[in-house]
């Protein structure tokens, strides 16, 4: 068996092509462009906000570069500037950031009195993040004594965010037995403080040792590791960066490699520095001989929305009743999906181009409808991709320049003149969002939406799918505030025979119902559709464009909260049946489904990854119901149900991302996603606090001998945990394409997907129980075969020479079908377990073609025998005695000694 480390290296390597990012940064000699740092547009508009982020910024360069010898530095930044706030003469119009493709958003505290930087990590480690959060008071300098300065607690961000490094503390378990005695949860090892106590009873505080506890070898639970402000140790940036003297990430030789933390889960045991040295970006770059350019800053200022449709109309579009359905999602965008105030023209193509509409600003429901009228009627001609682009532009520079605006261009056809615009579209800073209609659109499409940062999407000519109106209703804009836009609450479609019923239900919940629209489409003949509310009430008055196929109904003031009961009947013909509506209020934050896949591109054998991020504002919803429908250019459908319980695909349990590994490739070409979420109706849905990985809250300092403790961290509200929450939600994934897939039937190439969520612990008579969650025959689908697991009392050779470390029976331990809890207890043989021994645990999956997965993560028991009790021990002061100290009195090591030596005398003089 070869290293370890290296197959999971190539591993590494193999899951990041073409890894999917909506982030437009750039390295670019050595120096990080196109950062985007946003400022929600609830924050209150303060300039010197603006001064403070420049400031964190070039702070955190310099200790950047240091801390990466001398390899990345930041070099340039976009402020992008809220709508509400005063226009200034140095901002200026955006071009492609937006609020949706932001690396850092700065937003008001939520919950309450929570200032903790963090970051949205939702891959596995070495895969890029998602989204720094800071908010006001942590920019203004007002947390620095419990995360330290803004410019190096943004570096730990950083970190997470560029290389998918996670954190080397735990703050559910701070401490942890290493020989017998147990040890603070930290990286590196040499970094020097106190386990010490605080309590606090009518207003005044005392500190104490911590108290080992007798049953478990550790210590209790509310002790606290406590540094010194003076320090030597220069790592790591990961556990606290706040330390003045740690100016560096953890080495393969300085890495903590027994302490639980995530650092250590996720990344097989990797310091940080050795996944940041296997990225791309350490690939590419040399160390610099001079110190870099301080930051520079530009400061951007949304604008009012401008969308221009660019259409294709040419013969193709009068196969499969393309042309009515794309007129039927084009009237959905222009009636509901675009908002108020923005300013849309319209422009449709064959083998030229032509303008149906300049540029109209959404004031009223006749300007929407005076743009529905300018959707085509009549398919004939070629394609020319390019002429419907020039058009568009020129069509918005008839009253604003390109920078930012938005083209939806929708074909579905073939084009080989498209890379005659190709420059002209980089150049034009043009948001270019794609909808590929067909097997045979241009392949080239999905290139102008990733140059720009644009959405990319698929819609097959299966009607009953609704793909091309769920791509339309996925077009909100990416700079809007939430309350403002719109949320697909139910996408369904059937082809029905023999005047058969098309029967549902809709949750409209409390955090939506503003401008509520019912729309229904068919193909050959209106059905018979009625459309009941909660109380049982009728509903009337769908508006019936027989030109079209559809009717639509829009709910007057807020739709009431409850079940809606639809029936529509007809036959042979297909209906489908989509639901939009608002945000009930501008206060409360609706309940968001956003969902996308790990790369665009799926290279068999390599699966995709799908993740479907379910929030209520920051709050993550728990225990939905979510799937994921992925349908082929052939016309093929997989359901999947996505999981949020931290294994296989699912990076971290219950923080409100759902994922799924897919595996089920039947062709070469475009696939479309499509996700279901209710919550609820059939589960215990929940609104939870959500999990974050960021800088560590410093519970406190040892300075000159003296304790300074800072304020507490605040306690996030657990009732919410508690709050039930019924919705129903449909959202576009968007698409991805797969190559490499073979025409012959498909040989089993998918092992057993890794486990991550290993777990160990000590019960009774020296028995060991492992929990985890099953793997499957195909990463996480189906049953694996069986289980391999073996035992080390050395962490290494666990990890690197796995096949050679004592193998356990699992004679009896018969695999269950994936993502089930599996439980599996067993005595340790063929090695010694005696007090104060540490056991490294760690488990292979087989499938049945013998495939083998990645080792698991390593868990570790350490095997603590309490000591008997004497008649004489409960007189005598513990190991660690209950010393009290006054925490502004210096000296704190004398007053132990002297306690200590106390407690002796009183035993030794029989006074105990």
């Amino acid at each position: 068996m070869g290293s370890l480390k290296t197959s999971v290296f190539i591993l590494i390597l193999h899951l990041l092509e073409g890894v999917l990012s909506d982030s437009l940064i750039q390295l670019n000699n050595n120096g990080y462009e196109g950062i985007i740092i946003a400022i929600d547009p609830n924050v209150s508009e303060d300039e010197a906000l603006i001064q403070q982020i420049k400031d964190m910024v070039t702070q955190a360069s310099p200790y950047l570069f240091e801390a990466t010898g001398k390899r990345f530095y930041f070099k340039s930044v976009a402020i992008l500037i809220p709508e509400n706030w005063t226009t200034k003469p140095d901002y200026v119009r955006p071009k492609l950031e937006t609020f949706k493709n932001a690396d850092v958003l700065v937003a008001e505290r939520n919950p309450p009195d929570n200032d903790e930087p963090y970051t949205e990590q939702v891959g596995m480690c070495g895969e890029m993040g998602e989204r720094i959060h800071l908010t006001p008071d942590f920019l203004a300098g007002k947390k620095s004594l419990e995360y330290g300065p803004q410019g190096r607690a943004f570096v730990h961000e950083w970190a997470h965010l560029r290389w998918g490094v996670f954190d080397e503390y735990n703050n559910d378990q701070k401490f942890y037995l290493s020989n017998g005695k147990p040890k603070a949860v930290r990286c590196s090892a040499d970094i020097i403080g106190d386990n010490v106590v605080k309590k606090c009873q009518g207003g005044s505080c005392i500190t104490k040792a911590c108290r080992i506890d007798k049953l478990t070898g550790t210590y209790e639970k509310e002790c606290e590791f406590v540094p010194e402000t003076q320090q030597t140790e220069k790592a790591s940036i990961m556990f606290a960066q706040s330390i003045d003297s740690v100016v560096e990430f953890c080495t393969e030789q300085n890495h903590n490699k027994e302490a639980p933390n995530l650092q250590n889960q996720r990344c097989n045991l990797r310091s940080t520095w050795e996944v940041i040295s296997e990225s791309e970006d350490f690939k590419k770059t040399t160390p610099m001989t001079s110190q870099p350019p301080t930051p520079t800053f530009s400061l951007l200022q949304i604008g009012q929305r401008i969308v221009c449709l660019v259409l294709d109309k040419s013969g193709s579009m009068s196969s499969d009743n393309r042309l009515n359905r794309m007129n039927q999602a084009g009237k959905l965008f222009l009636l509901q999906t675009v908002e108020e105030g923005s300013w849309v023209g319209m422009v449709m193509f064959d083998s030229t181009a032509y303008v149906r509409s300049e540029l109209i600003q959404i004031n009223s429901g006749a300007d929407r409808d005076a743009l529905t009228k300018s959707l085509p009627t009549v398919s004939t001609g070629g394609t020319s991709i390019c002429s419907g682009l020039r058009s568009a532009f020129t069509v918005i520079k008839k009253k604003y320049t390109t920078d930012g605006s938005e083209i939806v261009l929708l074909t579905d056809g073939e084009d080989n003149t498209i890379s005659g615009c190709t420059n002209e579209v980089k150049q034009s800073g043009a948001i270019i969002h794609t909808v590929a209609l067909g097997p045979s659109a241009a392949k080239e499409l999905e290139e102008l939406s990733k140059m720009t940062g644009g959405l990319q999407m698929y819609a097959s000519d299966e009607a009953q799918n609704n793909g091309l109106i769920d791509a339309f209703a996925a077009l909100s804009s990416g700079n809007g505030a939430v309350s403002q836009r719109s949320i697909q609450l139910e996408s369904k479609g059937a082809t029905l025979k023999n005047s058969q019923w098309m029967n549902g239900t809709v949750i409209v919940d409390s955090t939506v119902g503003k401008e509520t629209l019912f729309l229904v489409t068919w193909t050959t003949q209106p059905p018979q559709i009625l459309l009941w509310d909660p109380s049982g009430k009728k509903q009337d008055g769908f508006v019936v464009d027989t030109n079209t196929k559809m009717a639509y109904l829009q709910i007057p003031g807020i739709a009431t909260v409850g079940l809606w009961k639809y029936s529509l009947q007809a036959s042979s013909q297909t209906l489908t049946l989509t639901v939009t509506s608002r945000a009930s209020s501008a206060n409360l934050a609706p309940i968001t489904v956003t969902s996308r896949m790990n790369k665009d591109t799926g290279k068999y054998p390599s699966p995709m990854i799908i993740y479907a991020n379910i929030r209520q504002g920051v709050f993550p919803i728990l225990r939905a119901t979510v799937t994921a429908l992925i349908e082929s250019v052939n016309g093929k459908t997989v359901t999947l149900e996505l999981l949020d319980n931290g294994a296989g695909a699912d990076a971290t349990k219950n923080d409100g991302v759902y994922s799924r590994y897919f595996t089920a490739y039947d062709t070469n070409g475009r696939y479309s996603v499509k996700i279901w979420a209710l919550g609820g109706a059939h589960s215990d849905t929940q609104r939870a606090i959500p999990q974050q990985n960021g800088a560590m809250y410093m519970p406190g300092w040892i300075e000159n001998g003296e304790i300074k403790w800072n304020p507490p961290r605040s306690e996030i509200n657990n009732t919410l945990q508690h709050k039930q929450v019924c919705f129903s939600r449909t959202s576009s994934g968007g698409s991805f394409v797969a190559s490499n897939v073979p025409n012959t039937p498909i040989l089993d190439l998918f092992p057993p997907c890794q486990i991550t969520d290993l777990k160990a612990r000590i019960q009774g008579d020296n028995l060991i129980n492992l929990t985890w969650t099953a793997p499957g025959d195909d990463y996480d689908q189906g049953q694996a075969y069986k289980y391999i697991i073996r035992i080390s009392t050395r962490i290494l050779d666990l990890r690197d020479k796995f096949n050679e470390s004592v193998q356990v029976n699992t004679t009896d331990l018969i695999p269950k079908e994936a993502n089930s809890e599996e439980v599996f207890v067993f005595k340790p043989e063929g090695i010694i377990f005696e007090n104060g021994t540490d056991l490294f645990i760690a488990i292979q999956a087989v499938d049945k073609t013998n495939l083998e997965s990645e080792i698991s993560n390593i868990a570790q028991v350490s095997l603590f025998i309490p000591p008997p009790e004497t008649p004489s021990s409960t007189s005598t002061p513990p190991l660690c005695p209950d010393v009290y100290i006054n925490s502004t009195i210096p000296g704190i090591q004398v007053l132990k000694i002297v306690w200590k030596w106390i407690g002796e005398m009183q035993v030794s003089l029989g006074l105990h």
